[in-house]
């Protein structure tokens, strides 16, 4: 099956599930489900960045593929939204990729997120009542960024230690289909 193919396949699996479906708005994690992301780096402000990578996400892949940084580099990301659906880029190993995904799922199953958006008006509802959402939802982490079709955001980070990391999409079947990069972290 082609990846994009496979792509709307995967997301009309998944907005069959329970719950209306809703556009626009921004997506994160409370306090009980933080990114832990010591391991890989830390957030830095964009004004500390030394070098501007620029990304373009398509519908199944990232452009570049690869990205190379120096260990204590730090880096400011600037993502754009090429596609017609909605795409994060974010940083991190393939466990804590692997980890997100799960969250996302249920963001997509309670429409806080669709195909192409986010919806700001229940992103900011309280989630804890509802099946698997026993913490606050947001997309605040600051290892990536949420970005809807059309759109650009930015953010920095600096890379202190030398790890085996990806940068990936973990919207429902876009990591699947394709969506998952590279970083090399070199001396």
């Amino acid at each position: 099956m082609h990846p994009k193919s496979l792509l709307i396949a995967t997301i009309a699996l998944l907005m069959a599930g329970p719950g209306p479906a809703f556009a626009a708005g921004g997506h994160g994690h409370g306090q009980a489900h933080a990114h832990d992301t010591a391991a890989i780096g830390r957030p830095a402000a964009v004004s500390a960045a030394r070098r501007t990578i620029r990304v373009e996400m398509h519908d199944n892949h990232f452009t570049p593929d690869t990205l190379r940084v120096k260990a204590g580099e730090t880096i400011r990301f600037v993502v754009t939204n090429k596609g017609d659906f909605l795409h994060e880029f974010s940083l991190g190993t393939a466990a804590m990729h692997a980890e997100h995904q799960k969250t996302m799922a249920v963001m997509m199953e309670h429409g806080m997120l669709t195909p192409t958006g986010i919806d700001a008006e229940r992103m900011k509802m309280d989630h804890s009542a509802m099946p698997g959402m026993d913490h606050g939802v947001g997309h605040d982490h600051a290892n990536g960024v949420l970005v809807e079709p059309g759109k650009t955001a930015d953010f920095a980070w600096t890379f202190d230690k030398t790890v085996d990391l990806e940068f990936a999409c973990n919207v429902p079947g876009h990591y699947e289909a394709g969506m998952v990069g590279t970083v090399v972290i070199g001396r």
